[in-house]
């Protein structure tokens, strides 16, 4: 039984001379799909509408405007000195 053994096994000393005729056979693997990405530039226009929106403020601005007045007083010369003196005592009491 050995001996049938190693006549029947591949890896015997007769290998070179050992050639079976195999049939070939085909195998088909599932398909393997390759993605190649290409870049083209494509003009986009992007429209931005401003609005101006124009405030408008009041702000005081002073502007003085004066009025004059004239009177004429006659003074004689005795009363401007009495009367000079009596608002000084006067201003003094309080």
């Amino acid at each position: 039984m050995n001996r049938n053994y190693y006549m029947g096994n591949v890896g015997s000393m007769n290998e070179a001379n050992f050639c079976p005729d195999c049939p070939t056979q085909t195998i088909y693997d599932p398909p393997i799909t390759i993605y190649e990405d290409y870049y083209h530039p494509q003009l986009v226009n992007v429209i931005q509408n401003i609005e101006t929106v124009k405030k408008h403020h009041c702000c005081p601005v002073y502007q003085h405007y004066y009025t004059h007045t004239e009177k004429n007083v006659m003074v004689s010369g005795l009363n401007s000195r009495k009367q000079g003196k009596a608002s000084s005592k006067n201003r003094l009491k309080k």
